[in-house]
């Protein structure tokens, strides 16, 4: 990794060759060569500056989404959670929500504040920097309909406010301005009087019963084609409940891949590779990932080393 140079009480706080399993919600993943969590914007800035131009950056949120490989990340890898939090009313329709905020929370407080829809936020597993990055969306509602405008940092640790109208948005996929990371977004909502925290109780009890909640998984794995849906293509192809190693498509929900406390990355990868495979024999279909899938292969062992067959 090559050298850089920050202030002693920034220094301090950096974390190197950081286990990233500590940090994804399938807890699997190689070590990060660096690995930051800011305390703020300002704090972040200065530890961008102090980068090399070609080092490669991650940002992450609550570690959803995300497959990193048994090699782990090569680079710096940025938590925002926490560190990103700020969460205000500024206006009477629009909220500012930093990249760091828990989409559940920003979902109870706009119960509080009487603003919706938003009670779609508690179904997204994430921060809201995530849900920027992917467009992620629940029950129904999806973040890009609710963005004013983003603030951003690039790797000079320059600030920028951008519109919604800079980047290009369909369904889980967001693309704009190159090298940027998210800080927070002005969000819009309506006035819902009606609403409150019940909604959020109900909605989470629906998705309680019908996902494996609880369990070390990444939330959806594939995204759902254009009319169907991944979890059906998945399970009449008779996968649901196969596993490879420690890594199993969950009995419950077929878009689902849980780890049972023992799996690798390179297990959940694997399986997930088969899976596609396996569908686009039987229907004909080509899935897509929704989760992100980064890193680098463990160095000891080949692709096959050590796995067990898909059963």
């Amino acid at each position: 990794m090559n050298a850089f140079v920050l202030a002693p009480d920034v220094a301090a706080r950096v974390l190197r060759d950081e286990p990233m399993s500590r940090h994804t919600s399938w807890h699997v993943g190689g070590p990060a060569d660096l690995f930051f969590k800011p305390l703020d914007a300002d704090d972040l800035a200065q530890f961008l500056r102090s980068l090399t131009p070609e080092t490669p950056i991650l940002w992450i949120g609550l570690g959803s989404n995300l497959l990193v490989r048994d090699g782990g990340l090569r680079g710096a890898v940025i938590d925002t959670h926490g560190g990103l939090g700020g969460l205000e009313r500024i206006g009477e329709n629009e909220v500012w929500c930093g990249a760091g905020v828990a989409c559940a929370r920003l979902a109870r407080q706009c119960i509080e504040w009487e603003l919706g829809p938003a009670e779609f936020f508690a179904g997204i597993p994430g921060t809201l920097g995530g849900a920027l990055a992917m467009n992620a969306g629940a029950f129904g509602g999806e973040t890009w309909a609710h963005v004013i405008s983003v603030a951003t940092l690039d790797r000079q640790g320059m600030r920028r406010e951008r519109s919604a109208g800079d980047y290009s948005v369909g369904y889980r996929h967001v693309s704009g301005p190159a090298n940027e990371g998210f800080l927070g977004a002005r969000l819009r909502f309506g006035r819902r009087e009606q609403a409150n925290q019940e909604d959020i109780r109900s909605l989470l009890a629906r998705r309680k019963a019908s996902q494996p909640i609880g369990t070390w998984s990444c939330g959806s794995v594939f995204t759902n084609p254009p009319g169907d849906h991944a979890a059906r293509l998945i399970e009449t192809a008779g996968l649901k409940g196969i596993a490879l190693g420690g890594a199993q498509v969950s009995p419950m929900h077929a878009n689902f891949i849980v780890n049972d406390g023992t799996a690798s990355a390179a297990d959940i990868e694997r399986l997930i590779e088969h899976v596609m495979h396996v569908v686009e024999q039987r229907h004909g279909v080509k899935l897509k990932t929704e989760v992100r899938i980064v890193g680098e292969a463990a160095r000891s062992a080949g692709p096959h080393a050590g796995q067990e067959g898909c059963v």
